[in-house]
């Protein structure tokens, strides 16, 4: 069955306090139960500001480390993207708990606008790189200063009464889907743009000296937009002490001091078992995906010879676009009632269940051609997309639950979330940074061995994407995955 989310405690003795941004947030919550479109939106433009710096690079990976002129031998490109892939998801590992923290002390909303600030400054450095260190520290730097992902996680389900929760984060997974469709088309048509459209576009010009600028110029651009947009972005953090869920305003004569002698400390989110335990899961999914995505951009682009399908950095762009055309149909209109009758844990497990058989299909779809290939291509791409955002959107709603549970006895909502989504961020980063990695030296050993007896090839990466994938389902159930104590979870 499907859970519902966790209950909101009755506002029969709580205070609203003047000037709080995150009091105002509840009253405005309990005055209006409406789905609040307008927060939402800066959700989603949030998140793909997020998604777009690293979407965008996949494409044009490939073709990247060649022109850098870094790998000795074509065999050993892999090698190389997967370490300039991995170098952002370093620097997010190392800091994305610290910004987590940060939030729940100054806020959201700063955090959100740093955040974007440093998209537009690094990532058009990125663009301008024209040695392979460059590229990794500028990717690195970015990655460090980028900690939008665990403030807006936080702020999506803090702008939304626990009926709409589900929708909050299912919104950031969309902004991810949309920049999975602007980001490999950016990545896919602008790169390279003196060699795709010489007649625009001259060898001597700055696009030429510098190829991969002008996608790393359209995505600072739009964060640009962005962050004016952030101007009215609400803040949700109360800045006040002993903060309670679902605030009500109460006239002058009637205001009194909440009491606190009832109130438990926070429990240590190492002690949280349901929170580790999802976060576990998360991870490995996220490892899965990440090393996916680099694996799959590297399949189409290598040779035939190799086992690859000859793509060009416009193909990858195009595949890579109409399936997070799909995955954003799918967001918008399909995942809530996919939500709603399955429930968070049920749509994991299943989804991870259909990704085995699928995977597997991949290494024999070379084997096609014209139509034939393109539709299965599509198809297989799109459904892995599906599938994928699932379990991610999933898991993410169990983190939370399990830190909603807690604050609830507590009576602190706020004063984990935003840390939580930094721990969880944090270790989804580091396996985001080895996935990219360990899936480049994969991919090079792969190329290496097209005549093994066993699993030759492009089989043999798929294969081991296989075993990752069966081990996140195993860690979806009992005695690994533990739920929070709250009945409409448990009947996952």
């Amino acid at each position: 069955m499907g859970e519902e989310a966790p209950p909101s405690s009755p506002p029969a003795t709580m205070l609203y306090v003047d000037g709080c941004p995150g009091c105002a947030m509840e009253r405005r919550k309990q005055m209006s139960k409406r789905i609040p479109y307008k927060e939402l939106f800066f959700v989603a433009i949030t998140s793909i500001a997020t998604a777009l710096p690293i979407s965008a690079l996949f494409p044009f990976l490939y073709f990247m480390i060649e022109d850098l002129q870094v790998a000795k031998k074509e065999e050993d490109i892999g090698l190389y993207a997967g370490f300039l892939g991995a170098s952002y998801f370093v620097g997010r590992f190392f800091a994305s708990f610290f910004w987590g923290v940060v939030a729940d002390r100054i806020g959201r909303k700063p955090i959100i606008i740093f955040s974007v600030i440093s998209v537009i400054i690094f990532n058009t450095l990125f663009g301008l790189s024209v040695k392979y260190w460059m590229a990794i520290t500028t990717r690195l730097i970015l990655g460090a200063l980028n900690g939008m992902l665990a403030p807006i996680k936080a702020y999506s389900i803090e702008v939304c009464i626990p009926e709409h929760q589900a929708l909050g984060l299912s919104i950031v997974s969309t902004g991810w889907g949309i920049g999975l469709v602007l980001g490999p088309s950016i990545g896919g048509y602008f790169a390279r743009p003196s060699l795709q459209y010489p007649h625009i576009f001259s060898e001597k010009s700055v696009f030429g000296r510098f190829p991969y600028l002008l996608p790393c110029l359209c995505i600072s651009i739009f964060s640009i937009v962005v962050l004016v947009t952030c101007i009215w972005l609400p803040e949700t953090l109360h800045k006040h002490r002993n903060s309670i869920d679902n605030e009500v305003e109460m006239s002058s004569e009637s205001r009194t001091t909440p009491r606190t002698e009832d109130v438990h400390p926070n429990k240590s989110l190492y002690k949280n078992w349901p929170l580790i335990s999802s976060i576990i899961s998360y991870s490995i999914f996220t490892f899965h995906d990440t090393a996916y995505s680099e694996i799959f951009s590297l399949w189409v682009v290598s040779d035939k010879k190799y086992g690859g399908l000859s793509f060009s950095s416009k193909e990858v762009g195009q595949v890579l676009a109409v399936s997070g055309v799909g995955l954003l149909v799918y967001q918008l209109f399909f995942y809530r009632s996919v939500h709603k009758i399955l429930g968070s844990v049920n749509s994991c497990r299943i989804s991870s269940a259909l990704s085995i058989p699928l995977l597997a299909v991949f290494p024999f779809i070379t084997h096609l051609s014209g139509f034939r290939l393109g539709l299965a291509l599509y198809s297989a791409t799109i459904v892995k997309a599906l599938l994928g955002t699932t379990i991610l959107t999933g898991t993410s709603l169990l983190q939370n639950y399990a830190v909603a549970i807690i604050a609830k006895k507590s009576q602190q909502p706020q004063s984990q979330r935003g840390a939580a989504n930094g721990l969880s961020t944090t270790a989804m980063s580091f396996f985001k940074a080895i996935g990219p990695a360990g899936a480049g030296i994969l991919f090079s050993w792969a190329q290496k061995r097209q005549d093994a007896a066993f699993l030759p090839g492009d089989q043999i990466i798929f294969f081991i994407l296989n075993v990752v994938q069966f081990i996140g389902l195993a860690l979806m159930f009992k005695p690994f995955l533990a739920l929070p104590e709250y009945s409409g979870l448990k009947q996952c």
